[in-house]
């Protein structure tokens, strides 16, 4: 069954000279995750943060770590996440010879697990390992860079993973990730989805916004 509207706002879009005050600015305004994007430059073009950021900003927030990795190989950087205070750890099944054993070994360290879908990847990379999963993470950008515009043809892939989720009867998040605005948001939420990452919709206009943006696009 589908989830009120959950908010994990993306510090890729926060301001990297405060970052350890940006979470807590938006633990304070209503979020319900952090959301913390790694790149390496390799799976992805672009280079962001390693665990030992994700350890200092730990103890800024009580708020679940939604750490989405998008590096390859992936199985080697698992445990150094998890002890860096990760509670869900998320990975593209391209980043590795064998999902399954990713997921085995992330919970092995007792988190949570999370398969991404980029925009051409098919639903059905997910059979067989749907029972395992925690969170499905449908990406409606092409992962890399914040602030793309959002890709339609997720929407269909959105209400496919939606109708795949309720038959398990599990409680499984179903995430999407990019483009998120006031204007695409009803629409991800409408297709299925229950957690939005929000990056630049969550922190433009500073901090003395971030409560009435994350209230916003709640409301959807």
């Amino acid at each position: 069954m589908q989830q009120a509207t959950r908010i994990a706002p993306s510090i890729l879009s926060a301001d990297f000279a405060k970052l350890g005050a940006e979470v807590a600015a938006i633990t304070e305004a209503g979020a319900d995750m952090v959301h913390v994007d790694v790149m390496d430059g390799h799976f992805v073009p672009n280079i962001t943060i390693g665990p030992s950021v994700v350890k200092a900003l730990r103890p800024h927030s009580a708020l679940p770590f939604d750490v989405h990795l998008m590096i390859a190989p992936v199985d080697l950087y698992i445990a150094a996440f998890a002890e860096a205070g990760a509670d869900i750890i998320s990975f593209h099944p391209e980043a590795g010879a064998h999902p399954h054993r990713t997921v085995q070994l992330i919970k092995s360290f007792g988190k949570k697990a999370g398969i991404v879908l980029n925009p051409h990847t098919p639903v059905e990379m997910i059979d067989y390992l749907i029972d395992d999963l925690d969170l499905i993470l449908v990406m409606s950008v092409n992962p890399g860079f914040g602030g793309q515009s959002f890709i339609d043809s997720q929407l269909r892939k959105i209400e496919t993973l939606r109708k795949r989720i309720d038959a398990t009867g599990k409680r499984i998040d179903l995430e999407v990730d990019g483009g998120i605005t006031l204007e695409t948001a009803p629409r991800a939420v409408a297709a299925g989805a229950d957690l939005l990452v929000a990056g630049t919709a969550t922190f433009k206009g500073g901090p003395s916004a971030y409560a009435e943006n994350i209230r916003r696009l709640k409301a959807v």
